[in-house]
């Protein structure tokens, strides 16, 4: 029996510019991008070098501290640069891409006819692999490891967030056949998380326990519904898997192929015509967005804005990335903005603004942080919008201070950064919450392993 997921502390942030329901496809990117800053935590080892001819689907680099998880091009082409940092470090590598695709060919495999082994062999020989989270550390799933569960979110409460349910509604067989080789790799189950208002394409997957979620941002968080459902004890780890690469892993044993290709949502309130398009990993970001903003003074964020990261028009769509959202850059400033009840038009999470008495208003938010870091203060805030069972203030104090002991007893192996994304957002004190949580989680890798 699935057991439902209500949630009451978070927020919804009611945004302009969401995507209409409509598909389009982007003109083919002459340069496309693998960067290895994707993977956390990944120090790559490469494979191919400046010149080389590549094929579709066929391995780049691999990690240095885990050779089988290897990292492959998105299409086929000619390596025409390694780009470098500081001390040699890969920044990303760059493909100057056929005019149509050449792929490396895997054998179609039916996964329930598979041991574990195979399947396993088979994700990592084919670059799929990196599509699969470990929680705790939020980082790329070790080669070796087997989890207590996998949990997949197929509903995202994210502001401006692509509908899952829209994108995959022909992607049904390829999602089941995904669902079927993960779940070769657990000893526990697959939790395949949805919308509990409305009737859902994903009541027909099979072999998974199905949760209804309810409630606001987070809700749809996949660390909101592992906390509930099957929370991380220590020593213990469950793995996380994005619904469109389900999909993926999925195709590639009905064809045999590393499809590339996802459909992304441009959305947001200085795109023109926000709507959906179909683009293949690692394309660059001009080819997507050209002709289709309404301004130039912009903020283009990889993924929601909560949680996204900025992007340039010369940067590329990451590994990961299934949104685009663009809104106004925030380089205009407000007369005696610091008074309360100087805009209808800005929103609040207090009630120091106009924003509560108009709860169905949608707003247009700039990238102005409205103020300067300050201490921490206890005011309850941050609790109001985590539904995770921790103590977020004290967390974070335990972060900066590097106290492994009080990470620990305060709950750091269940979090990710994405969790504090609505922290980051309402809190007074203006701390980068999700980046300091990231920092704590690598110096935990570090540390305790």
């Amino acid at each position: 029996m699935s057991k439902d997921i209500r949630i009451k502390k978070g927020l919804d942030l009611k945004l302009k510019g969401e995507s209409a329901k409509k598909n389009a496809d982007v003109a083919r990117s002459k340069v496309y991008a693998v960067k290895p800053s994707d993977f956390h935590g990944v120090t790559p080892k490469m494979v191919l070098k400046e010149g080389d001819n590549v094929k579709a689907g066929e391995v780049i680099f691999y990690s240095k501290t885990d050779e089988k998880i290897k990292f492959v091009a998105p299409v086929s082409g000619k390596i025409q640069e390694i780009k470098r940092g500081e001390k040699r470090v890969i920044l990303e590598i760059l493909i100057a891409a056929d005019t149509q695709d050449v792929f490396i060919e895997h054998s179609k495999k039916n996964p329930n006819d598979l041991s574990a082994e195979e399947v396993r062999a088979h994700l990592l020989a084919s670059g799929c692999w990196p599509f699969i989270n470990q929680r705790p550390y939020d980082v790329i799933a070790n080669s070796a490891d087997t989890p207590k569960a996998i949990f997949i979110s197929a509903f995202s409460t994210a502001p401006l967030a692509a509908d899952v349910e829209y994108v995959l509604e022909n992607k049904l067989q390829a999602f089941q056949a995904g669902v079927d080789a993960l779940a070769k790799l657990s000893n526990g189950k697959v939790h395949l998380s949805i919308n509990g208002k409305g009737k859902s394409i994903f009541q027909a997957v099979k072999g998974v326990t199905l949760h209804q979620v309810y409630g606001p941002h987070p809700a749809g968080n996949v660390g909101v519904q592992i906390s509930k459902i099957s929370p991380i004890n220590a020593g213990e780890k469950v793995w996380t898997v994005k619904p469109q690469d389900v999909a993926v892993i999925g195709e590639l044993f009905l064809s045999g192929k590393f499809n590339a290709t996802r459909t992304i949502a441009l959305a947001g309130s200085e795109v023109k015509e926000p709507q959906y398009y179909n683009v293949i990993i690692g394309a660059q970001v001009e080819d997507l967005v050209s002709e289709k903003l309404k301004g130039v003074s912009v903020r283009i964020i990889s993924g929601d804005v909560l949680s996204g990261n900025k992007v340039t028009l010369n940067g590329n769509i990451g590994f990961y990335t299934n949104m685009v959202t663009v809104i106004p850059e925030g380089n205009n400033y407000r007369m005696f903005g610091w008074m309360p009840f100087t805009s209808p038009n800005i929103h609040s999470a207090s009630r120091t603004g106009l924003s509560w008495l108009m709860p169905g208003k949608k707003y247009e938010p700039n990238t102005n942080l409205n103020g300067e870091e300050r201490a921490l203060v206890v005011t309850g805030e941050m609790e109001e919008v985590m539904p995770l069972d921790i103590y977020p203030m004290q967390l974070l104090k335990a972060c900066l201070a590097g106290n492994i002991d009080k990470m620990e007893s305060l709950g750091i192996y269940e979090v990710a950064p994405e969790d504090f994304a609505l922290i980051d957002y309402t809190n007074t004190s203006k701390l980068e919450a999700q980046e300091i949580i990231r920092e704590a989680l690598d110096l935990m890798i570090k540390e305790v392993g």
